[in-house]
């Protein structure tokens, strides 16, 4: 297993060896020691999965207020999207940055989405699964949005007119977001979760 960096601090690409011979293919999705080796440190505590039907399915930008935050390690196992992860942390050197990964399911490359990062992630074709793992659990209080198309971001998802659900397609812009990260506390950002 590598990781690889982004240009975001803590936000990795990481890809698994794959063993495949003629009756296909095997990897090593999570290993906590091959994950500490990469210098990532995580406890997960809900797994999540997602299916959407339509190609431009835009979900996002979502993450949790501390001290309910959670880091996410995200793959797409059916289907391709384009997987973004915007820096919320106020004070940040790299605030309002943004990444985006292309992960697929032939690929097989997840993303590593520490505290502190909004995430998000367009569906590329029809028929697409994402899953992704969470160090911790869903805290409906605690949970913020941000506008997809926020100017102040200005990710370029490439999709004009995406499938939105109504809580995405109402989201504040980050300006009018209550978003709790702040650069300099202690688990803002870390790699370590």
């Amino acid at each position: 297993m590598t990781a690889s960096g982004t240009g975001l601090p803590g936000v990795l690409v990481v890809e698994p060896r794959v063993f495949a011979d003629a009756r296909g293919w095997f990897l090593e999705s999570w290993s906590q020691a091959a994950f500490e080796r990469l210098g990532i440190l995580a406890s997960f505590v809900q797994d999540n999965h997602s299916y959407s039907a339509r190609k431009g399915t835009l979900r996002g930008l979502h993450f949790q207020n501390p001290p309910f935050a959670q880091a996410k390690l995200v793959r797409c196992t059916r289907g391709a999207v384009l997987d973004v992860a915007a820096d919320v942390r106020k004070g940040s050197p790299t605030y309002l940055r943004w990444v985006a990964v292309e992960l697929t399911a032939e690929n097989r490359k997840a993303l590593w989405i520490p505290r502190g990062f909004a995430h998000g992630f367009v569906t590329l074709v029809d028929d697409t699964e994402v899953q992704y793992k969470a160090d911790a659990p869903y805290a409906p209080a605690s949970e913020r949005s941000v506008r997809f198309d926020d100017p102040a971001l200005g990710i370029a998802w490439g999709v004009a007119d995406p499938v939105l659900n109504g809580k995405d397609r109402n989201a504040p812009t980050i300006a009018d977001c209550d978003c709790g990260f702040v650069y300099e506390d202690a688990d803002a950002g870390r790699e370590e979760a």
